[in-house]
């Protein structure tokens, strides 16, 4: 009875113990809240840890502060990155060049001294703006025929008159029987002949105006040429003057005066550079999901933020054996001359295939040592810059695949204006 005594008494000991000890921790927990809350609410606890975070923003130096009155005075403007549906696209690089359908290689068309060349490299000429001017030997003898045709037909019309005259007086004398009949007949076909003679040196005359024309001689010349008062005209008739076909720019030049050239030499080219191929390379797995006529995207490092949209007019029929890569070409509008030959380009050529992206508006990008870069709001009056990779692009809205997360306001209007506070700052920092 006594060791069954002693068992109750332990247990209820143990139980005693233990309601102790879940007291003592639920008055810890209580003590603990109560200080957290004291912690929270107490004056001046939570201004001394914004301080403190304002202090680190403050120091940290892809940070720029902007307060709210400058924000107005620079019209800043906000958007969040979204998440979008973008179709897939096959991203391959390739080089600008000039419109091979539009380019000219300028050669005189007969051999001849240089006298005045008008143009230099990379001058901007207009359809028919004269680009070079010399003495050609070929024009001369030209217009030394032409006159001569000239000649041959004033005589044939002189003889004409003359046969006609003599005709018409045969027939009156056939009339009044003072005449034969024969003497008629033999004196009308002299007539023919000189009427022949007239057809026969009008189109020699033609023949010769057609390669005078070809050297630049206007109907004005011709016509100036024919008259008595200007025939010594026909020794400045020997200069004759090549002209631009179009407009373009001239990307080659191999001329100097006083030079004596030849026909099979190439003196200019010329390039209309109001449309320009992108060539590029695009895998075997790939080709299926191109085709001539899809449009294009281009983008280029010297215009960050920017596209320049294309079609592509020619898929090759081969693939090169060492890279399984066919030829593309991408006809790229360019009226305003700002894709210059030999950029290197990225070319984005949409699929089918469709998928979700964070997309931010194209004007947020920056560059900034070579890296694009945006600014993200992290407070009132503080933004933050953020390296970003870039992906696709579409209808002014770019892909970043790093650096920025869906919501997140990034700087539209004012970005370039946070990047030269940023710079500025940066510099100053640094002095």
């Amino acid at each position: 009875m006594k060791s069954e005594t002693n068992i109750k008494a332990w247990i209820e000991r143990r139980s005693k113990i233990r309601m102790i000890i879940i007291l003592w921790a639920v008055f810890l927990l209580i003590v603990i809240a109560v200080i957290a809350w004291l912690g929270l609410h107490w004056p001046g606890t939570h201004d001394e840890a914004s301080g403190h975070e304002d202090i680190l923003e403050a120091n940290n130096p892809s940070v720029v502060t902007l307060d709210t009155a400058a924000q107005q005075n620079i019209g800043l403007g906000l958007e969040a990155a979204q998440l979008r549906t973008v179709l897939q696209t096959i991203q391959t690089t390739g080089v600008v060049g000039p419109n091979e359908t539009r380019v000219a290689h300028i050669r005189p068309l007969a051999r001849g001294r240089v006298e005045k060349v008008y143009v230099r490299l990379g001058d901007r000429v207009r359809a028919g703006q004269p680009l070079l001017g010399y003495d050609t030997i070929e024009l001369g003898e030209l217009v030394g025929e032409y006159l001569s045709a000239v000649a041959a037909l004033e005589n044939a019309n002189a003889e004409a008159d003359v046969t006609k005259r003599s005709l018409e007086r045969a027939q009156n004398l056939v009339e009044l029987g003072a005449v034969a009949r024969a003497e008629y007949e033999r004196r009308n076909a002299e007539y023919r002949k000189a009427l022949a003679s007239i057809n026969s040196q009008k189109a020699e005359i033609a023949r010769v105006e057609e390669k005078l024309h070809r050297f630049g001689l206007t109907e004005a010349d011709l016509e100036k040429l024919k008259t008595q008062t200007h025939r010594q005209y026909h020794r400045e008739a020997s200069h004759s003057v090549l002209r631009a076909p179009f407009d373009g720019i001239v990307i080659k030049y191999d001329v100097a005066e006083g030079e004596v050239v030849e026909t099979d030499r190439e003196l200019f080219t010329i390039a209309d550079l109001s449309t320009v191929w992108v060539q590029a390379d695009v895998y075997e797995k790939d080709i299926a999901s191109i085709h001539e006529g899809q449009q294009v995207t281009v983008l280029l490092d010297a215009y960050p933020g920017e596209s320049f949209i294309g079609k592509i007019t020619y898929v090759s029929d081969f693939l090169d054996p060492k890279t399984r890569a066919a030829k593309v070409r991408c006809e790229v509008p360019n009226p305003d001359g700002r894709l210059k030959l030999e950029m290197f380009a990225t070319i984005h050529i949409p699929t089918p295939r469709g998928r979700e992206a964070v997309m931010i508006p194209a004007v947020a990008v920056q560059r900034i040592d070579d890296r694009s870069v945006v600014f993200v709001k992290v407070g009132d009056t503080r933004f933050q810059r953020r390296d970003i990779q870039l992906g696709t692009q579409s209808d002014g809205w770019v892909e970043v695949k790093s650096g920025v997360k869906a919501g997140e306001s990034v700087v539209t209007q004012g970005s370039f204006y946070l990047k030269s506070t940023l710079l500025r700052e940066q510099i100053g920092g640094e002095s």
